[in-house]
């Protein structure tokens, strides 16, 4: 039998930690004895938005079905000229449609501007937990740079780092709306951000995929508006749109960037040659200016806010438990690190097998273990994910009904997602069982199915 070799490359990269649970728990229930694993798990881990795809996009995907033909390597023309108009229309972004390109998802675009530009990483931490993975694979240099008390940016250390570091250009990752900690930046946070940026020859990729997300929308400030010569907007129709699975993402170039997007055009045509061309017809109709959109967007990211604001006080309220108040996103970043002698003396010394512990009979909890969101491994922080309910429900008896005061509010999440009240009163019993030293038996039924 042949033996097959494997690049190193391949050999260093890991599975996403949110994929490799996904995995781990299908296989797990599975093989449960116990008629409890029937129901299957909580569900914190996977962050998808659970409302339905706008009834406009998909009707433009169905009538677009027959455009069988290659698009071009940027996008088609009309695409092109929407998501510039939906820039200009929602985040105040003067967008050439000749800076557009767009790709099969951010995550593949992030990865070909990362090929394209020349220079060291900055990645602040927490991060989204792709980052690193796509940094690695192409041996790129790179420094971490950890979170402030208040989880975003030191502008000291960073001006800190920048100082440190003599390469010709510099990559800054900026997240913002920020996987996993729901928070955003401010205008002044931006300009201070910006200001090191011109010092010290760094450019920006911002990642402003929950822009639209931003529960008070008028908050929401693009990189790009503060320094429009050296950022990378990335976007796409994933979160916004729920449409993860359309796998439709794009990135806008800073003006004066023309010789540089004729090398990013040979990537994106050597790589993946065009995205989908059905599904480019498809966004067009998702980045259109119409009164259907508008009232999609803010249903959901009202609903996105009740739903976070549930989540952030119930696990505040758990003893020793720490949060970040999200303002956007569908994510919250929750610290267990009171606990740590408690883990300790349950024989759990790092994040992962935190996450990999919650997850057995009987808790069935699933959520992001702190290593993988490029925190140190022994933080028992966790990314916590609070979509796990019927969206369409849920839209369909907001607009019915919205809740008004915070009872209301209350009753709503407990109406519309049972499973989200019922995974915080389980996690709460497992820090329980925790501190009773019941749950390092558990322990070895990992190490067994590892």
């Amino acid at each position: 039998m042949r033996k097959f070799i494997i690049d190193q490359q391949a050999e260093d990269i890991e599975v996403p930690e949110n994929l490799k649970l996904n995995t781990f728990l299908k296989e797990f229930h599975s093989a449960c004895p116990h008629p409890q694993c029937s129901f299957g798990f909580y569900g914190f881990a996977f962050g998808q938005s659970p409302f339905p795809v706008p009834k406009i996009v998909q009707d433009a995907l169905i009538q677009n079905a027959d455009k069988g033909s290659y698009a071009a390597v940027p996008g088609i023309p009309e695409l092109r000229e929407k998501i510039s108009d939906y820039n200009r229309n929602y985040f105040g972004l003067d967008v050439d449609a000749s800076n557009v390109y767009v790709g099969p998802g951010t995550k593949e675009l992030i990865y070909n501007l990362l090929e394209v530009l020349h220079g060291t990483v900055i990645l602040p931490t927490p991060a989204w937990l792709g980052y690193l993975p796509q940094i690695r694979f192409q041996e790129k240099n790179f420094h971490m740079l950890p979170a402030s008390k208040n989880k975003k940016i030191s502008i000291p250390d960073f001006k800190h780092l920048a100082l440190r570091l003599h390469d010709r250009q510099k990559i800054l990752i900026l997240n913002n709306p920020n996987n996993p900690t729901g928070l955003v930046y401010s205008r002044l946070e931006l300009e201070e951000i910006a200001d090191i940026c011109r010092e010290q020859d760094i450019i920006v990729i911002s990642d402003e995929i929950y822009a639209q997300t931003t529960y008070y929308i008028e908050k929401f400030v693009s990189m790009a508006k503060i320094y429009p010569e050296g950022t990378f907007v990335t976007n796409g129709l994933s979160k916004s749109h729920a449409a993860g699975g359309y796998r439709l993402g794009y990135v806008i170039f800073p003006q004066n960037s023309d010789n540089l997007q004729k090398h990013f055009e040979k990537i994106l045509a050597t790589e993946f040659t065009a995205t989908s061309s059905p599904i480019q017809y498809a966004a067009t109709a998702g980045f259109e200016k119409s009164k259907e959109l508008d009232e999609y967007f803010e249903v959901t990211r009202k609903i996105h806010s009740i739903m976070s604001e549930y989540t952030y006080t119930a696990l505040n309220n758990i003893d020793g438990v720490k949060t970040t108040k999200p303002e956007a996103t569908f994510y919250l970043l929750a610290d267990f690190n009171f606990y740590t002698s408690d883990f300790h003396a349950n024989g759990i010394y790092t994040s992962q097998k935190f996450s990999e512990s919650i997850i057995l009979h009987p808790y069935h909890t699933a959520i992001v273990g702190g290593d993988s969101l490029v925190l140190e491994r022994t933080d028992f922080s966790t990314r916590i994910a609070f979509v796990d309910y019927d969206g369409a429900k849920a839209m369909g008896n907001y607009i019915s009904n919205p809740p008004k005061t915070n009872s209301e509010r209350i009753e709503f999440v407990r109406t519309n997602a049972p499973r989200l009240v019922a995974g915080i009163i389980m996690l709460e019993k497992y820090l329980e069982d925790l501190k009773n030293k019941m749950v390092h038996q558990l322990d070895r039924r990992i190490e067994q199915k590892s």
